[in-house]
């Protein structure tokens, strides 16, 4: 069965290249490509995407906005952010609102399939500029654990905040993948919250890893 994938572009030419890329791909397929995102929570629950590519800067709501929308009512559909944005802020505000994967526009073409395969295995993709910034975000902040995470539960907070998939994460830890999928469970109960995004950006604002 392929994976649905919704697009959100205000760019014409990047819409239609993205769509062509695609649809090179047998186990992908587009259900809707728009300009804008006004609608975005109404048409993914017409849609029902696996996957939504959602461009950062749109015009008449903008594309954090609309991930706020959707995750009012969807908390499983994959969002990777389209952008040319590479600063704290819009990087933290998309993660925050709840997306999965943050990929910068000039380097797209290059990562897109990959990205879209990391994210339905439980990773969180980034384009290499966006995770060295949030590396170093790590890096600046000293740890605590108000939240009460065991070592092994900041350990795969750690590495999923490097973009590391579930699967990856097993391997890594010499442990099963439902075993990390347990640990990823008790992470969001412990941090209430719903998704990768908004745990990594959790964990970076207060400095849980």
């Amino acid at each position: 069965m392929p994976v649905k994938i919704l697009i959100f572009e205000d760019n014409n030419n990047l819409r239609e290249g993205l769509c062509q890329l695609l649809m090179l791909r047998e186990e992908f397929q587009i259900v809707g490509n728009y300009g804008e995102a006004r609608q975005a929570k109404e048409i993914v629950i017409k849609c029902r995407p696996d996957v939504v590519l959602m461009d950062i800067d749109m015009p008449g709501i903008n594309g954090v906005e609309a991930v706020r929308q959707i995750r009012e009512y969807d908390l499983t559909t994959q969002i990777i952010m389209l952008t040319v944005f590479d600063d704290n802020s819009h990087v933290f505000d998309a993660l925050m609102a709840g997306a999965n994967g943050y990929l910068l526009k000039r380097n797209v073409s290059d990562r897109l399939v990959l990205a879209i395969q990391e994210v339905l295995e439980g990773g969180a993709p980034m384009s290499p500029s966006i995770a060295r910034l949030v590396i170093n975000q790590l890096h600046v902040q000293k740890p605590t654990n108000q939240y009460m995470l065991s070592e092994r539960e900041k350990e795969i907070l750690r590495s999923l905040s490097k973009g590391n998939s579930f699967k990856l994460i097993a391997a890594d830890l010499g442990i099963s993948f439902e075993t990390v999928r347990t640990h990823i469970k008790r992470i969001y109960d412990k941090l209430h919250v719903h998704s990768q995004g908004e745990a990594i950006s959790k964990a970076l604002h207060e400095k849980l890893v």
